[in-house]
């Protein structure tokens, strides 16, 4: 059977009274044995707990005899088709509902804390706007050559990042400098269509050919920096 592109979840069961898994174990073994997703016990309508578990079966039957015990009366379960992000779905659930029953919140593999650039952006831009209000004029923080000006990415950086490239099965990876200029192979180039050009040995449009990391594992193509 075909999967639909994107589905992660594939069975699901939602606010069932925790006494189904006494009084019908087989039915929910034919479903939930050895089948993995995630999970939540709810007490009075309010969620408790979040998990997820290879085994759901087993690991709702659990709950019914540990710590856990006496604090619920309802659960829900969703079986999932692939495992690999499963990890990451529970702690995204976790970090947002913060459910009592949790000791721990949930933890990425790799996530960009957004909190701290929103903060010095924040100043950033108050400073700017005091000093307009004081007619001092905007402040210039960046000193750029009068070749370095040529940068078409000047505009465009804070500070430097790697940007790579997938060609004819080789990735091929080069790094923005804070005045915009391209580093590749020990040369420079004042535009990403020329760094890719030094590739192929023909015109092409680097905004599109090279990426850029936007966040830890989300690689975009160049020209979502002039969309922004």
């Amino acid at each position: 059977m075909a999967v639909r592109s994107g589905q992660l979840v594939c069975q699901h069961l939602e606010r069932i009274s925790g006494d189904v898994l006494e009084l019908f174990p087989r039915i929910v073994r034919e479903y939930a044995r050895r089948r993995s997703g995630v999970y939540a016990l709810y007490r009075r309508e309010h969620l408790y707990y979040v998990g997820l578990a290879k085994d759901l079966r087993g690991r709702l039957r659990h709950h019914l005899r540990d710590r856990h015990h006496g604090r619920w009366d309802t659960f829900s379960m969703y079986l999932t088709l692939r495992n690999e992000h499963l990890k990451e779905l529970e702690s995204l659930i976790l970090r947002i509902s913060r459910p009592k029953g949790n000791r721990q919140a949930g933890k990425f593999v790799r996530s960009q804390n957004l909190n701290r650039e929103l903060k010095r952006l924040m100043r950033q831009e108050q400073t700017e706007v005091m000093r307009r209000l004081l007619g001092l004029g905007l402040r210039n923080t960046e000193t750029h050559t009068e070749s370095d000006s040529k940068a078409v990415l000047a505009p465009f950086v804070r500070k430097g990042f790697q940007i790579r490239w997938r060609y004819k099965g080789v990735t091929y990876k080069a790094r923005v400098r804070r005045d915009g200029v391209i580093r590749f192979r020990g040369r420079k180039y004042n535009s990403p269509s020329t760094a890719a050009s030094a590739i192929t040995r023909r015109g092409m449009n680097g905004w599109s050919c090279w990426r850029y990391e936007r966040a830890p594992g989300d690689w975009v193509p160049l020209d979502n920096l002039r969309r922004r």
